[in-house]
């Protein structure tokens, strides 16, 4: 992963964050998904259900390819459901086959749901009574498995421009074919589409870094952002995602810790202006400094001429064009 991916992910890692997306999702900003519930799954522990045949197709190049599908998301459940939540950094990354991607990740998790309940079935040797379906599957009539949402976040300021839906990604023409195909929309959240009544539905970070995200592209309506803020409270790995993702040069310090973002953008802007006119000076000097001797080579040209030398040893001595020469000469007159 690139240094955006990475500091996406950690930053999504925090259990306030993760639960803020959802519950803006799912339960409009209500508090409903408790962020001191949810717990984190290993994606490095994700089992394919079914049984594959070894010698024609090796099990683990399977699962490793599944596991790598999923290296970018994060994972965590509480009591009701299983929730998956991917960061997209920006127009680059967008994954035009989402849908599908969606559909792997939410199998993925209800695949390994059965497994660990069969494996419990297995270990607990309870298999007598149960039929040939159940026995084959580990999976008995009464398990239940948790519900899955897999949820996209989009960590750039263009619009989403990618299909939200399989039927998205068909061409398809016919009407009574399409309806026994199954459609899988994708759920995203686009700061591009944010309204700042979205924007205060969140409760944690995570309404900053999106609405400094949305107005990055534009100076005007960023200040404003920044300004109705006034104070910008932020933890260092969400002011990290602020600075990579929508390349502003801010001081972050390392590690944990916490950034008045309004601040830092202000520091940097003052900071940029004394540079401005640090070399405003400079470059000013120089050109004094350069108007200053070519002064001094033009009266010295014209002594030259009143001495008698001719044009092209005058240009020579001055080290000027015989042009110059001439101008200044015509000037005198």
């Amino acid at each position: 992963m690139g240094m955006a991916d990475t500091v996406t992910k950690e930053y999504m890692r925090s259990n306030k964050v993760f639960a803020d997306a959802f519950n803006y999702l799912i339960y409009d900003g209500e508090q409903v998904v408790k962020p001191a519930l949810l717990q984190e799954l290993d994606t490095t522990e994700i089992a394919i259900p079914f049984a594959l045949d070894e010698k024609e197709n090796p099990a683990e190049d399977v699962v490793q390819k599944y596991r790598d599908v999923l290296k970018s998301a994060v994972i965590m459940q509480d009591a009701e459901a299983s929730y998956i939540l991917l960061g997209v950094e920006n127009q680059t990354e967008i994954h035009y086959a989402m849908p599908v991607r969606n559909i792997i990740y939410d199998a993925l998790q209800y695949g390994k749901q059965v497994s660990e309940v069969a494996k419990r079935h297995k270990s607990k040797g309870d298999r007598k009574g149960h039929n040939k379906g159940e026995y084959l599957s580990g999976f008995y009539k009464e398990d239940r498995i948790r519900p899955v949402i897999t949820l996209v976040v989009h960590f750039g300021a263009d619009e989403w421009d990618g299909p939200l839906s399989l039927y998205d990604m068909m061409d398809l023409k016919n009407e009574r074919l399409l309806e026994y195909v199954q459609d899988y929309r994708i759920f995203l959240i686009d700061p591009y589409k944010l309204t700042n009544e979205d924007l205060e539905k969140f409760s944690s970070s995570l309404g900053d870094v999106l609405g400094y995200i949305k107005y990055s592209k534009d100076k005007k309506a960023l200040s404003k952002f920044l300004n109705d803020s006034q104070v910008m409270i932020m933890d260092n790995d969400a002011a990290r995602v602020i600075r990579d993702v929508t390349n502003t040069p801010i001081y972050v310090p390392e590690g944990k810790g916490e950034i008045d973002m309004c601040k830092a953008v202000r520091d940097m802007i003052e900071e940029s202006k004394q540079e401005g006119i640090a070399a405003g000076k400079a470059e000013g000097r120089a050109e004094g400094m350069a108007a200053g001797e070519l002064n001094k080579a033009k009266k010295m040209a014209l002594k030259m001429y009143k001495k008698g030398d001719s044009i092209e040893e005058i240009a020579e001595m001055a080290e000027v064009s015989v042009d110059q020469v001439k101008e200044w000469i015509n000037s005198a007159v």
